[in-house]
């Protein structure tokens, strides 16, 4: 399945993809805030490219103008989603390149996703979570209509093997149809 916007494509993964991701998830400022490991490699990103991002419904966002890989955006539908959903719910993570920052590319993606969501995969609810102190992407959910739901105070996260603070919110079908 292949997604488009105004400014993006979002796609499938491809092996070719690598040396674009590395070059944005190994930046301290990406993977950590948002629950994983910055990467280390070249061939650290082709693993998980392999292994994570061949998840189903995990795209690519890249631009239009070049098809080149600068973050990622998918749905974790059912059982895969952090927080243990119905099949009829999914949850939604993204993340893109610093260099890509501030210029409202994500919540684009993040639209798009949620239409696919409703309108395709025909989901009623989407949830999202953000770590404290992440207000980027918390910003991200309060501009695509999410809205504050719980708080996972002291949760233990394992990628990083830490515990932090997740506050989750949540998007109807019904409140998207309505622009709620």
């Amino acid at each position: 399945m292949v997604l488009t916007t105004e400014r993006l494509i979002l796609r499938p993964w491809e092996d070719a993809d690598a040396e674009s991701l590395y070059e944005y998830a190994k930046d301290e400022r990406i993977g950590p805030p948002t629950g994983w490991p910055a990467h280390t490699s070249v061939r650290n990103s082709l693993d998980i490219i392999r292994t994570v991002l061949a998840a189903p419904e995990t795209y690519a966002v890249c631009l239009k103008e070049d098809n080149k890989a600068i973050g990622s955006i998918g749905l974790m539908v059912g059982q895969q989603s952090n927080i243990g959903l119905p099949d009829t719910e999914a949850e939604i993570g993204y993340w893109i390149g610093v260099p890509f920052w501030g210029r409202g590319l994500i919540p684009e993606g993040v639209r798009e996703i949620i239409r696919y969501a409703f309108e395709d995969l025909h989901l009623e609810k989407l949830w999202c979570g953000y770590f404290e102190g992440n207000d980027k992407s918390k910003r991200v959910q309060e501009k695509c209509g999410f809205k504050y739901q719980y708080t996972n105070e002291d949760a233990e996260w394992v990628k990083m093997m830490d515990r932090r603070t997740e506050h989750i919110s949540c998007l109807t079908r019904e409140d998207w149809l309505n622009g709620v």
